[in-house]
């Protein structure tokens, strides 16, 4: 819950003015100090954390877990991720102690888009089904959803704010305004382990039909003018 200091109106009813305190109390604080203001703000069952455990997603988890060992880490497993991918998780789980729960497409609806190959004809409905809906099944049980999106990874992500209502739920972008330099120099300086393939040249990780070796996100859905799998927008 918000600190009794901070004059904010409970999540349940935050209104487009506790908004505005937010962005204005957090964005002086560096990430890091973001995430520990969060806990004190928050309460810790009420804050979902997701991570594609994807090119440099060592980053938020590394400054999450230095602060809170307890908080659950929500990766979508679309059954497409490289085998890269699942061994970095299992190499992060480790190394940071993570508290991982996996969630997944209805079983059906999931083979149904390997037979149809959805992903080759329509990515958004393919996003949809093994991406956003499994997602959406769990949000309904938290008020406020954690992420690592920076605002140089896209266009829609500069449009972005450090906290947004969006639906139902509040979004919190601690890493908003940090810059490709600046993750990359902490990044040097704490040896983060990198996920393997952005050794080969890929800089945004997804499943594997959609994704090929590209700078930022342009490796994503290649050939496509897609650049959201639709979680964030």
């Amino acid at each position: 819950m918000f600190e009794t200091t901070s004059n904010l109106s409970p999540l349940s009813d935050i209104s487009s003015k506790d908004i505005e305190k937010l962005n204005k109390k957090y964005k002086s604080l560096t990430a890091s100090k973001r995430i520990e203001q969060l806990y004190l703000d928050f309460d810790i069952n009420d804050i979902m954390l997701t991570s594609s455990f994807a090119a440099t997603s060592a980053f938020l988890l590394k400054l999450v877990s230095d602060i809170n060992t307890q908080q659950e880490v929500f990766f979508i497993d679309t059954g497409y991720h490289f085998e890269d991918t699942l061994n970095y998780k299992s190499t992060l789980e480790k190394k940071y102690n993570l508290n991982i729960k996996s969630v997944s497409a209805i079983k059906e609806e999931h083979d149904f888009t390997t037979k149809d190959e959805t992903w080759k004809k329509n990515p958004d409905f393919c996003c949809s089904i093994n991406k956003v809906k499994p997602l959406d099944l769990i949000k309904q049980n938290y008020k406020l959803w954690m992420s690592g999106l920076m605002e140089w990874q896209s266009d829609h992500r500069a449009t972005l704010d450090i906290f947004e209502q969006r639906g139902d739920i509040v979004k919190f972008y601690p890493l908003l305004d940090i810059t490709k330099v600046q993750r990359d120099a902490y990044i040097e300086e704490h040896q983060l382990p990198f996920h393997p393939l952005v050794a080969k040249g890929y800089h945004s990780i997804g499943c594997e039909h959609c994704t090929v070796p590209g700078e930022d996100r342009g490796g994503r859905w290649n050939n496509n003018p897609k650049t959201e799998c639709g979680l964030h927008l």
